[in-house]
C-alpha cells in the first residue's frame, strides 16, 4: 500500500483481525455484487469505502423514485432520468474512491452469462430479490468454489448466511427447493431501510472476514428483526443428501432459459423472450406511432394506456402494470414480436 492508502484505511488496519496484511488482501480482491437495490447498493458503497480492489456490479433494473427510501447511492436525478442502477452506482462509487476499479453490467444474471460474469471473483454478494437467482448463484459457487453471502429482508425482518464451498453447507442444503406458494414482497408487505441496511452490513462484515482470513469458519444462519430488536444465530450443517454440493447437479445453471420473474416492489413482470439483441433506436422509430417513446443508450421506455414497457438492448423487457406472465408476454409480442 502507498502511504496515502495506509492513511485512508488506517482505522480499518488498526482493527486487529484485519491489520495491514488483511487490508492488503482486501485491496487485492474482486467482489461481485448481484443486484444493486437495497442490499446491493449498501454493500457496494461499504466495500468501496473499505478499499476492495475491484467491484463487479450486475443489475437488470433502472432507478425509480420508490427506490430512494432504502437504496443507497441513488438520488432524485437518477430516478427522474431512469438511469440503470449499475450505471448510477458505478458513477457514485467512482466519486467515493477513485482507487477502486468498478465494472458495471446492465443485465440480468442468467444461466447463459453467469459463469462469464462471476468467474474470477473472490466472493459473490447476494443483493437479489428472488430465489431463482440465488439458486443460480449457489450453483456457480459450488461449481467454481467461489464463496457467496446470501441475504434477504422484508418488513423489519432480515436474514444472512455465508456459503463457503467445501467448508460448510451450500444454499441448497438449507433450502432444498424454493418455498411453495406466494412469498412476501416489499410491494405488499413493505420494508424498512434499517432492515436492509442491517442485513447488508452483516453481509459486508462476512465478506471482509473471509477476505482477511476466516480461519475458524463455521456457517450460521443469522436472523434479525430491527423493529423488535431481536437477533438470532443458528448453526447450519451440510446435508449429506444435497443434490448440489454432494451430487453436483446444477439444475439452475443448466437450465435452458428462465421463467418470467415478478419484480419486488413493482407491479411488473420481467421477460427474456427475445434471443437476439435489439437496435433500440430502430425499435423506437417503429413504436412511436403507438405511443410515447423515450430511448437512451441503456434502454427504451414506452408508455401505453395500461402499461409501461422498458426494453433493454439484450432483448430483455420489463412490463409494468401487471403480474400476469401471460399478459406481459402478449404486450411484448405485440410491440417487439415473438
Amino acid at each position: 500500500m502507498s502511504p496515502g492508502e495506509r492513511d485512508r484505511y488506517s482505522r480499518q488496519i488498526l482493527f486487529p483481525p484485519i491489520g495491514e496484511s488483511g487490508q492488503e488482501k482486501i485491496r487485492g480482491a474482486t467482489v461481485s455484487v448481484v443486484g444493486c437495490g437495497a442490499l446491493g447498493s449498501f454493500q457496494a458503497e461499504a466495500l468501496v469505502r473499505a478499499g476492495v480492489g475491484r467491484l463487479i456490479l450486475i443489475d437488470r433494473d433502472t432507478v425509480e423514485l420508490s427506490n430512494l427510501q432504502r437504496q443507497w447511492l441513488y438520488d432524485e436525478c437518477d430516478a427522474l432520468e431512469e438511469v440503470p442502477k449499475a450505471v448510477a452506482a458505478a458513477r457514485r462509487l467512482a466519486r467515493l474512491n477513485s482507487g477502486v476499479e468498478t465494472q458495471s453490467h446492465v443485465s440480468d444474471l442468467t444461466p447463459s452469462n453467469a459463469e462469464d460474469l462471476l468467474t474470477g471473483s473472490h466472493i459473490i454478494l447476494d443483493g437479489t430479490d428472488n430465489f431463482e437467482t440465488r439458486y443460480l448463484i449457489n450453483d456457480i459457487s459450488v461449481k467454481t468454489g467461489i464463496p457467496w453471502i446470501y441475504g434477504a429482508a422484508i418488513g423489519s425482518y432480515g436474514i444472512a448466511m455465508p456459503v463457503v464451498p467445501e467448508r460448510g453447507p451450500c444454499f441448497s442444503c438449507i433450502y432444498p427447493d424454493p418455498p411453495p406458494g406466494i412469498q412476501p414482497t416489499c410491494d405488499v408487505n413493505g420494508v424498512l431501510g434499517s432492515a436492509t441496511a442491517a442485513v447488508a452490513s452483516i453481509q459486508v462484515a462476512m465478506t471482509l472476514r473471509l477476505l482477511a482470513g476466516w480461519e475458524d469458519f463455521h456457517c450460521s444462519v443469522q436472523t434479525l428483526d430491527v423493529w423488535q430488536g431481536e437477533f438470532r444465530r443458528v448453526r447450519a450443517e451440510q446435508d449429506p443428501q444435497c443434490r448440489t454440493c454432494r451430487d453436483r447437479v446444477f439444475r439452475f445453471l443448466d437450465g435452458e432459459r428462465r421463467v418470467p420473474v415478478s419484480l419486488c416492489g413493482r407491479n411488473a413482470v420481467q421477460l427474456h423472450d427475445s434471443k437476439n439483441p435489439l437496435d433500440l433506436r430502430t425499435l423506437a422509430d417503429r413504436l412511436r406511432p403507438l405511443g410515447a417513446v423515450r430511448v437512451t443508450d441503456f434502454a427504451l421506455r414506452m408508455t401505453l394506456p395500461k402499461y409501461d414497457v422498458t426494453v433493454f438492448p439484450d432483448g430483455r423487457a420489463i412490463i409494468k402494470g401487471t403480474t400476469d406472465a401471460g399478459v406481459a408476454r402478449s404486450v411484448y409480442a405485440r410491440l417487439i414480436g415473438s
